[in-house]
């Protein structure tokens, strides 16, 4: 670790959620970085920038672009002694590894949150009637979020699953985790599952 990497504030540090579309991980991670004033970058957004800039031919595959756009954003950040959440559906472990490559690099912890629904009807409910809310951005299937590749993992994230824990209570889980439940304002009161 570097002299100015140990002068960074105890606080800074990248939270990487992950779980596949539908689940709820972006209400869950949208109500962390509120809560926490946390940087938050979210893959959906970042591709569909990338899409819309008109810079590629139609329907071309953008890869990891997006990844490899959110791994920059995320160091810059993490060295300005912010803490990052990362919201992405991040199933390759090569991606995973990436990402606690960067935490490393920048000499911060790197706390990893699966989101899940074990309720397979919910899910697809949500997957089925949730609204749109990137411009341009066209929402998976079910089918498609079923057939998706999601490696298993090679390390133990926090996993949270929203078939049984609502957005606070889930908000809640992530600070204890991070040690940091009961040192803020106005903790998360328990609510019902699926927000």
């Amino acid at each position: 670790m570097t002299a100015q990497q140990s002068a960074l504030p105890s606080s800074a540090r990248l939270i990487l959620f992950a779980g596949l579309p539908g689940v709820g991980k972006t209400t869950i991670a949208r109500a962390l970085a509120e809560r926490l004033g946390a940087v938050y970058l979210r893959i959906d957004t970042l591709e569909q920038g990338i899409l819309s800039s008109g810079l590629l031919a139609p329907g071309t595959d953008i890869g990891p672009a997006g990844y490899r756009l959110a791994c920059r954003l995320a160091a810059d950040n993490l060295r300005l002694g912010q803490r990052v959440i990362i919201d992405s559906v991040n199933p390759l472990a090569i991606t995973r590894q990436a990402y606690r490559a960067v935490a490393a690099e920048a000499g911060v912890d790197c706390l990893e949150v699966e989101i899940v629904c074990s309720d397979a009807e919910e899910h697809r409910r949500r997957v089925e009637t949730r609204p749109g809310d990137i411009p341009g951005h066209i929402l998976p299937s079910w089918r498609q979020v079923i057939e998706r590749t999601y490696e298993p993992w090679d390390s133990q994230p926090l996993v949270l699953d929203t078939a049984t824990l609502g957005t606070a209570a889930g908000t809640t889980q992530i600070l204890r985790a991070l040690g940091m439940v009961g040192g803020m304002a106005g903790d998360c009161a328990e609510d019902s599952p699926g927000r």
